[in-house]
């Protein structure tokens, strides 16, 4: 090139070298260079487009190639790699029109075939996908990217048993393909074939260079099985390689959860660190578990905490709200589903709620006037219907429109235990007792164990006589009662009674 360096072919050879050795920067160069001195040198300009493609630059690349094709309008090279680039940069009716041109010139271009097909299934036309991945595989039956596309296109259409069959295919030839194995052991997964999934995964430590995920993957299909000891034991093995895999850390306190190691779960959930997208999950799953060991402000605290990442996430308010209300702690109860209020004006549930809350904090007027909004909001909502219907019965007002709602909400959920015993409680009220026995007998048949429906069904018994069916009543309500005001209530009745009897 030093004796002659105005010599094209000679700064194309020396690019080559340059290309060999890596030296991108150098190679660009001496080709720039060669196509200045040679400008209708096809070779010069493909190898400077596919250099400019390579370092990024695609708009060069663009320019070069059409220029190639302007000097050689059927130069398949520079055809293929401009549908190719116009799919990277998402231009797919360019990318179609040069792949068409090229595989008119050459049917049987193995990649202009495949470079279609992923045009088309980019554009979502699966079909003709398919069709242009087939038309590959005739061509050559063993290739691994057309079959894998292919199963993609599959998977992407919801079609799991032609792309199980496809990966399995490309499994034949190439049974340590890392892609199609972990594919096909995830397909196997959401067929619910765990034993096969299990079998693709354990292959899969064995084929690829990190197990770790193989192992991950194992211990879930493990979980799915209910067989938490060996998820258990595969999660440990991937801890203890990789102590900060804070996805696998929460799978174990899943597991240990499963497992009611209830203090191991508490122990993993508590190592997973603020900073971790998994922080929010542990701090619910650690509300939970100190909801179950009665630590009611652990919990709460749990959830608040969670709620910093979530910002007025309306299953965590319900889960807060829900522990202000076992910790008797209605004020807060209340101004938590408040909040969900403010975000949905119209929600009926949180209003359901509201009403509820007010009723246990002994406020009658508050609960009912929430009730109303409840039912305003949604006439259907059977619950507020009954809530409302029942709370009128019990203070033995409006009677007639506390059994119309009761009646609303039996249309809606007829076989509800719990709204047959409210209107046996309102034909109580309204002293058709007769009545008011045959719907309590009903309703503790559907919902046996309520202490508050049996109590009632002895009422209404000793309304009409049956006294010893009362006192039975009456001492089955107790042994189920955990209420110290309802069992003292119901003590009451049964003395009553044993000295009426006596």
């Amino acid at each position: 090139v030093q004796a002659d360096p105005a010599n094209a072919f000679l700064r194309f050879r020396l690019a080559t070298l340059y290309l060999r050795r890596g030296d991108l920067k150098n190679a660009l160069a001496e080709t720039q260079e060669a196509v200045r001195l040679d400008p209708k040198g096809v070779d010069h300009r493909l190898l400077l487009a596919g250099l400019y493609s390579s370092m990024g630059e695609e708009s060069k690349a663009v320019l070069e190639y059409e220029e190639t094709l302007r000097l050689d309008g059927s130069n398949q090279e520079a055809l293929l790699y401009l549908g190719a680039l116009h799919l990277k940069l998402g231009d797919f009716a360019k990318a179609t029109s040069r792949l068409n041109q090229l595989l008119t010139l050459n049917p049987n271009s193995i990649l202009g075939h495949y470079y279609l097909g992923r045009v088309r299934a980019r554009s979502q036309l699966y079909l003709a996908a398919e069709e242009s991945y087939r038309k590959a595989l005739e061509l050559n039956p063993k290739s691994e990217p057309v079959l894998l596309e292919l199963a993609l296109v599959y998977e992407l259409q919801g079609k799991a048993e032609e792309a199980v069959q496809t990966y399995k295919r490309l499994l034949q030839g190439n049974p340590k393909n890392v892609w199609a194995t972990k594919r096909l052991g995830e397909l196997y997964v959401g067929q619910n074939r765990l034993d096969e999934a299990l079998a693709q995964f354990q292959k899969l430590q064995g084929i690829e260079a990190d197990p770790r995920e193989a192992r991950t993957k194992i211990g879930l299909i493990y979980y799915e099985k209910g067989d938490f000891e060996r998820a258990a034991s595969e999660f440990n093995l991937v801890l203890a390689a990789d102590p900060d895999n804070d996805r696998v850390r929460y799978y174990l306190g899943s597991t240990y959860s499963e497992m009611k190691a209830y203090d191991r779960a508490l122990e993993e959930f508590s190592r997973i660190p603020e900073k971790s997208d998994y922080h929010a999950d542990a701090q619910i799953q650690l509300a939970y578990l100190y909801d179950r060991r009665a630590e009611l402000g652990k919990a709460i605290e749990a959830v608040q905490t969670a709620l910093k990442k979530r910002k007025d996430e309306r299953d965590l308010l319900a889960l807060l709200a829900s522990l202000y209300r076992k910790a008797k702690n209605y004020p807060k109860a209340i101004e938590t589903w408040q909040r969900v209020v403010v975000m949905d004006p119209k929600n009926d549930q949180a209003q359901f709620q509201i009403g509820a809350l007010y009723d246990e904090s002994k406020n009658k007027e508050k609960s009912v006037e929430h009730m109303k909004k409840a039912i305003e909001l949604n006439p259907k909502n059977a619950a507020a219907l009954n809530y409302l219907g029942y709370t009128w019965a019990e203070m033995g007002v409006r009677l007639e429109e506390a059994e119309g709602l009761i009646l609303r909400a039996l249309k809606i959920e007829p076989n509800d235990g719990f709204y047959i015993d409210s209107l046996g409680w309102v034909y109580y009220q309204k002293g058709d007792y007769q009545r008011a026995v045959e719907q309590l007998e009903r309703a503790v048949e559907l919902a046996t164990d309520d202490p508050t429906i049996i109590e009632h069904l002895g009422d209404a018994y000793e309304k009409v006589g049956k006294v010893a069916g009362a006192a039975e009543r009456y001492r089955e309500a107790l042994k189920r009662s955990k209420e110290e005001e309802q069992s003292k209530r119901i003590r009451e009745k049964i003395e009553l009674l044993e000295r009426r009897f006596k």
